[in-house]
């Protein structure tokens, strides 16, 4: 899937990570999510899974955008 294919809901929209354009969240076409962020190793996940931790912020911008 290409980034082009999601709707942002966070961020300034450069897609630059490393000037101010992370942490993300997108949503897909099929109504799920998909989260960028800093790679986290709070524990590890199952194979083909992966953990990303993003600020309460960047959540709650998210939100707002779907209008939660």
């Amino acid at each position: 899937m290409a980034r082009e294919e999601l709707t942002r809901l966070t961020g300034n929209g450069n897609g630059e990570c490393g000037k101010d354009d992370c942490p993300n969240v997108y949503r897909t076409a099929s109504g799920s999510f998909v989260v960028q962020g800093d790679v986290s190793k709070a524990f590890s996940a199952p194979q083909g899974e992966g953990l990303v931790e993003i600020p309460e912020e960047t959540l709650r911008e998210a939100f707002r955008a779907l209008g939660w």
